[in-house]
């Protein structure tokens, strides 16, 4: 490439750079413009999680760590995204888990300044493990319909309580509010399992607990 082609090129660079940079000044003022910019804005700004959460059993996994997006008029609707650990117990390797989880809290009843109770939280979450021991059809090695379902993918409904701790504005590093909860829940298999084989109530219900972290 000769001297004269990279100052065309160059040229053409500049007259491109000053024509947006002029378009853009003479747009900056445009309603439509400001508003489409704002929409964009706030686009991104509601993919950001309003939350995060620490979880101690629950179907999901031994231990797991998500975020989440509250919303709604009073942030009565939430969902989660957790990635668990499941250790060797039985198997020969540790397993990785994923949930999504949709949350309702009805109501939120404050106790004082500091503390608020949630006196009943309802939720539906799926759960999936990434091991080849799991599958989403039947293996060939077992007859059609012996199972019927997948072993894969887990559907979980769970009720619980929270208590909730606001963080003095003095005093906040990382979140504003602290909550704690716990969770009885139960899924599709142990459902079925409790109806065909008369199970009691310890044996298809499962207790967890954790902690959820209010960013803003």
């Amino acid at each position: 490439m000769n001297l004269s082609n990279i100052k065309r090129m160059l040229l053409c660079v500049l007259v491109s750079f000053f024509t947006v940079a002029g378009y853009a000044e003479r747009t900056e003022g445009s309603p439509q413009y400001q508003k489409r910019v704002n929409q964009y804005r706030d686009l991104w700004e509601n993919l950001i999680p309003t939350y995060s959460k620490l979880q101690y059993a629950g179907g999901m996994g031994f231990l797991n760590v998500g975020v989440g997006w509250a919303y709604g008029k009073n942030k009565q609707w939430e969902t989660d995204a957790f990635l668990g650990f499941i250790p060797r117990y039985s198997s020969d390797n540790s397993k990785i888990t994923m949930t999504l989880k949709q949350n309702f809290i009805p109501w939120k009843k404050p106790i004082n300044s500091s503390f608020t109770l949630e006196p009943l939280t309802c939720s539906l979450y799926f759960n999936t493990v990434f091991s080849d021991e799991f599958w989403t059809q039947e293996p060939d090695r077992y007859p059609r319909g012996y199972y019927g379902f997948s072993t894969r993918v887990r559907t979980h409904i769970s009720v619980g309580q929270r208590l909730c701790f606001q963080i003095p504005d003095k005093k906040r590093f990382f979140s504003r509010s602290v909550t704690a909860f716990y969770e009885i829940s139960t899924c599709d298999l142990y459902v079925v399992s409790a109806f065909t084989n008369h199970l009691g109530l310890e044996d298809f219900l499962r207790l967890s607990f954790g902690l959820k972290f209010d960013i803003f």
